[in-house]
C-alpha cells in the first residue's frame, strides 16, 4: 500500500492507497492557525508534527508494515526558518499572511524582465515577500536560519533528515524563474535575500530521502520507509484528480482555486491569476487563487451560532440574491482578481428584515460571486464545465448555487481528499509503482437551472468597488 500524507492550513488528512487504486482508509487531525496581530497567519510546526502522527496512526492501524512508500503535499506559499537540524526558529508564516505588503516594494523595483521571469501577480502571503519582512522585523532570526522551507519541506525534513523541495511549490513563492524551470537565484540576490536559505530541487515523483528511525516509530511505519518529494496541495489534488490539459477544477476549502491543467507555460499579461508547476514534468497549470473561502463562511457560520445543517437550512428559506443583502468575503485582502491584502469582509444593505438566514444565504452568495470573478479572470471558455473538488463543496444545495451562479455545468467526482490522493501517487512514482485509476465514474452534473443571481452579482461588484478606495 501507499501512504499519502496532506499537510493543510487547519488540518493534516491522511489516506492509505492499495495498489489497485482503491482508498482502503482516511484519517483527520485539526490544528490551529494564531493570529498574534490582526492580519497575520502562523502556526506551530510541532502542531503540525502532532497532529501527523495521530492521523497517521489512526489511518494505518496495524497496516503499517504493508505501507512500501510515503508521499506528501502541503499548503503553499508559506515560511519555515529552520535551523541546519530542521528545528524551526519561529512558527510558519503562513499563505493566509498579510504583514509583507510593504515588502512587495523590492519586487516593485526590479526590472520588468526580472518581475516577468517570476509570472505570477506580486502578492502578500508568498515565501519571497514574507522573508524579506522577516529579514527587516527578526533579523537575528534570519541571520540564525539555515533554511526557508515550504510546509511540506519540513515535514520531509522531519521525516527524513534531508533538505530538499520540488518545482510546484517553489514555483509559488515568488522566487523561482518560470522560464527557466528552476529557483531566480540572481532575482533572491537583487532583493536583498539570502540564496543559500533555498533548498535544492528535486522532481515531485523523485525518491527524497527514507523515514529516520524516529519518525518510524512516532508514525507506527517501517524505518527506512522511502519518502517521495510531493508537490504543493494543489498540484497534488490535480494529480489525484487525474486532471487532463484544458480541463478546470474548482477547489473550495480554506481558500479556493480555480485551475486549468496546461501541456505549456501561458503567462497572464495582466497577471491577475498565476502560473505554477504543475506535479508531473512537462506540466503546468492556471490558477485563480482565493483567499477567502470556507475561511469566510466558517467565520459566518460560527458568529451566528449555526450548525453546518442549520446554516444550509435557513439559506435556503432565502431567495436568491438574499432581499437586498450583500456580502464581500474579503477578510484577510484577496487574491485574484483584485490583488488588494486592504480589502476586508462586508455585509451592506442591511435591513430590520434580514435575520440569521438572510446573513448565511448572502455569504455563500458572496463566496459564489467571488469565484465567479475568478474564473472570469481565468478566461476559461464558456462551454468548458467545472470539475468540484475539495470538502467544502458537499452540499448539494451549494452545489447547485455554484452552477448557477458561475453559469457553468459541475461535475462532481468522488474523489474526496484528492491532495492526499496525489501524494499517494507520487510515492508511488518514487518507488516505480504505477497505480490504476480507480476513480468512480462522475457521480453527479449540476447544470445551471436559474439567472436569478445576475442583478445581485452586478451589486456584489459595484459595492468592491465603491469601497475600493474606502479600504485603502
Amino acid at each position: 500500500m501507499l501512504l499519502g500524507l496532506d499537510l493543510g492550513t487547519g488540518s493534516c488528512k491522511v489516506l492509505l492507497l492499495n495498489l489497485q487504486g482503491r482508498v482502503v482508509a482516511e484519517a483527520q487531525q485539526e490544528y490551529g492557525v494564531q493570529a498574534p496581530r490582526p492580519g497575520w497567519a502562523e502556526s506551530d510546526p510541532q502542531d503540525w508534527w502532532e497532529a501527523v502522527v495521530s492521523a497517521t496512526r489512526a489511518a494505518v492501524g496495524d497496516q503499517g508494515p504493508q505501507v512500501l512508500a510515503l508521499g506528501l503535499s502541503g499548503q503553499m506559499h508559506g515560511v519555515v526558518l529552520t535551523q541546519a537540524d530542521g528545528i524551526p526558529l519561529r512558527p510558519a508564516v503562513l499563505w493566509a499572511d498579510g504583514r509583507s505588503e510593504e515588502a512587495l516594494a523590492a519586487y516593485y523595483r526590479l526590472p520588468e524582465a526580472a518581475r516577468r521571469r517570476l509570472a505570477n501577480p506580486l502578492t502578500v502571503g508568498m515565501a519571497g515577500p514574507s522573508l524579506l519582512w522577516l529579514k527587516e522585523h527578526e533579523p537575528a532570526n534570519y541571520r540564525a536560519a539555515r533554511w526557508a522551507l515550504q510546509p511540506k519541506d519540513w515535514l520531509r525534513l522531519r521525516l527524513t533528515g534531508q533538505v530538499l523541495s520540488e518545482p510546484s511549490d517553489a514555483s509559488g513563492t515568488l522566487l523561482y524563474d518560470l522560464e527557466a524551470d528552476t529557483w531566480a537565484l540572481d532575482i533572491t540576490e537583487a532583493l536583498g535575500l539570502r540564496p543559500d536559505l533555498l533548498p535544492p530541487l528535486v522532481p515531485s515523483g523523485r525518491l527524497a530521502g527514507h523515514l529516520t528511525a524516529a519518525a518510524a516509530e512516532a508514525l507506527g511505519l517501517p524505518a527506512g520507509l522511502p519518502v517521495a518529494a510531493g508537490a504543493a496541495d494543489t498540484a497534488a489534488a490535480l494529480l489525484g484528480s487525474r486532471l487532463e490539459v484544458g480541463e478546470v477544477q474548482l477547489t473550495v476549502g480554506t481558500g479556493a482555486q480555480i485551475t486549468q491543467m496546461l501541456e505549456a507555460p501561458v503567462l497572464d499579461p495582466t497577471l491577475r491569476t498565476h502560473l505554477y508547476r504543475a506535479a508531473l514534468p512537462g506540466r503546468w497549470y492556471a490558477l485563480a487563487a482565493l483567499q477567502n473561502a470556507g475561511l469566510a463562511l466558517e467565520w459566518v457560520r460560527s458568529l451566528l451560532g449555526l450548525s453546518w445543517d442549520e446554516a444550509y437550512a435557513a439559506s435556503q428559506g432565502i431567495p436568491p440574491g438574499a432581499e437586498g443583502l450583500t456580502f464581500l468575503p474579503y477578510l484577510t485582502g484577496e487574491r485574484t482578481p483584485h490583488l488588494d491584502p486592504q480589502a476586508r469582509g462586508v455585509w451592506a444593505g442591511l435591513g430590520r428584515h434580514h435575520h440569521r438566514g438572510h446573513l448565511m444565504r448572502a455569504a455563500l452568495e458572496g463566496l459564489a460571486f467571488s469565484l465567479r470573478e475568478g474564473l472570469e479572470a481565468l478566461e476559461v471558455p464558456p462551454s468548458t464545465p467545472l470539475r468540484l473538488a475539495g470538502g467544502g463543496t458537499a452540499e448539494p444545495f451549494w452545489q447547485q448555487m455554484l452552477a448557477d451562479v458561475l453559469n457553468r455545468p459541475l461535475v462532481v467526482t468522488p474523489v474526496r481528499s484528492a491532495s492526499a490522493l496525489g501524494a499517494a501517487l507520487l510515492a508511488g512514482m518514487a518507488i516505480g509503482t504505477a497505480v490504476p485509476d480507480s476513480t468512480q465514474p462522475v457521480s453527479l452534473v449540476h447544470n445551471p437551472q436559474s439567472t436569478a443571481y445576475e442583478a445581485a452579482y452586478r451589486r456584489y461588484r459595484e459595492l468592491y468597488s465603491r469601497l475600493r478606495g474606502w479600504f485603502a
